[in-house]
């Protein structure tokens, strides 16, 4: 239960309306980047023509890849309209832009229609959503953080995590239950449009609830300057030690996010034969376990510290990446263990993240650091890992993948080890 110690009762309404808002824009924005991953392999062939679906599919993720490249410059772009207009503003400008990028790819021709423009419309919306995807998770850990008790912190910007794993459920559970519903034909024709349109509805919602938004308190109360346009360039040189820690402490976490709890599914599918429904209802449970878990770690890493915690994910995915792998074939059974360890250890990373990004940088600067250090690293590693993936297993060499993350939770491991621990510091 969330709690609001020593707050009036009006505080602390107004409080859990606001984690409410944040929660629910969050979800849908991860609704909306998760649906194109997931539907990529029904919508792949309408997009790119030709006789090879792995080719057409390949192409569908590098332009899944390539809207992570807008996620850096809508880190860095609605960091600084967070830090200089306010977070409320940030966020509320970032979901309406998702929303219209969904609203394209829902009613985008396809290639049979006008030929390669089909792909150049897909790309352009998908950098759209990259851009405001990129601003609204520096913004949201930053907002969170700084409406949070402070002997709640982590519990508090561990929400976040809700609104992702919800995003995730969602899309993979409509992916289910289209998959259930629709032969593979209606798939293709007509069924991978039905998320993207309903995200372009319910974009409506969010923007209504995140126009209700309270300013945080900590940014209309500070008294530091708020950077100019011009002055965020040089605060990537001023910042870039925590701009380093920040993307040590993420590329781990990403990776093996977005390779077990979004493509694995589908992987499972190819790979094993396992039925296309029942992986991503197995997906599902495995988000389930993070949607529940995250802000078990973010309150224990309240607790017990910050770093202790995030070890917890990156010692123990290091240790577990090649059994997990190892226990993997045609039994569904095996897919959901798999992905149920998985779910566990990668919310040890995203419990305490949002509150140790957010003890690390000063209040004015903070939603820019943050989206910066996190959109990048999101950008360079989440966003090539299912390319990567499927190549690699192309050719028979996914073990190279899978070593590939063990090194990135090594380097995550470093990271953690060097940091200071800041869960009983006040926001500076």
């Amino acid at each position: 239960m969330i709690t609001v110690d020593s707050a009036s009762a009006p505080v602390r309404t107004r409080r859990v309306r606001d984690l409410f808002a944040v929660n629910i824009g969050n979800a849908l924005e991860w609704f909306d980047w998760n649906t194109y991953a997931i539907f990529a392999p029904f919508f792949a062939a309408q997009f790119f023509q030709g006789d090879d679906p792995l080719t057409a599919l390949l192409s569908t993720l590098a332009i899944f890849a390539v809207g992570f490249l807008m996620r850096p410059v809508g880190g860095w772009l609605f960091g600084q309209i967070a830090d200089a207009r306010g977070r409320r503003f940030s966020l509320t400008l970032a979901i309406g832009l998702a929303a219209v990028g969904s609203a394209v790819i829902a009613l985008a021709p396809t290639a049979t229609v006008v030929g390669v423009w089909a792909a150049v419309i897909l790309l352009l919306a998908r950098l759209l959503q990259g851009l405001s995807h990129g601003g609204e998770t520096g913004s949201a850990f930053t907002y969170l953080a700084e409406i949070a008790p402070d002997h709640r912190r982590g519990l508090w910007a561990s929400f976040p995590w809700i609104g992702v794993g919800i995003g995730s459920i969602a899309a993979t559970g409509l992916g289910a239950l289209l998959s259930g519903l629709l032969s593979a034909e209606q798939m293709t024709a007509f069924g991978w449009r039905i998320p993207f349109a309903l995200a372009a509805v319910l974009g409506l919602y969010s923007l209504w609830i995140r126009f209700r938004l309270t300013e945080s308190e900590k940014f209309e109360t500070s008294d530091e300057p708020s950077p100019t346009l011009r002055e965020t360039f040089r605060l990537i040189g001023r910042h870039r030690g925590t701009i380093g820690r920040i993307t040590g402490l993420t590329i781990g976490g990403v990776t093996v996010f977005y390779t077990w709890l979004i493509f694995a599914p589908g992987y499972a599918t190819r790979e094993f034969g396992i039925d296309a429904s029942t992986a991503l209802t197995i997906g599902v449970a495995a988000q389930l376990i993070l949607v529940i878990a995250s802000p078990l770690f973010g309150r224990l890493s309240d607790r017990i510290g910050r770093r202790p915690v995030l070890q917890i994910f990156s010692v123990g995915f290091a240790i577990a990446a090649f059994g997990l792998d190892a226990i993997l074939g045609p039994n569904p059974w095996t897919l959901l263990l798999a992905m149920g360890v998985a779910a566990v250890l990668i919310s040890a990373n995203t419990g305490p993240l949002g509150a140790a990004f957010a003890e690390l940088v000063p209040t004015k600067e903070r939603a820019t650091v943050i989206g910066i250090g996190y959109a990048t690293s999101a950008a360079i590693f989440g966003g090539t890992a299912p390319y990567l993936n499927t190549w690699l297993e192309s050719l028979d060499l996914h073990w190279i993948y899978t070593a590939y993350l063990v090194v990135l939770c090594l380097i995550s491991v470093a990271v953690v080890w060097r940091m200071p621990e800041t869960a009983r510091d006040p926001l500076r």
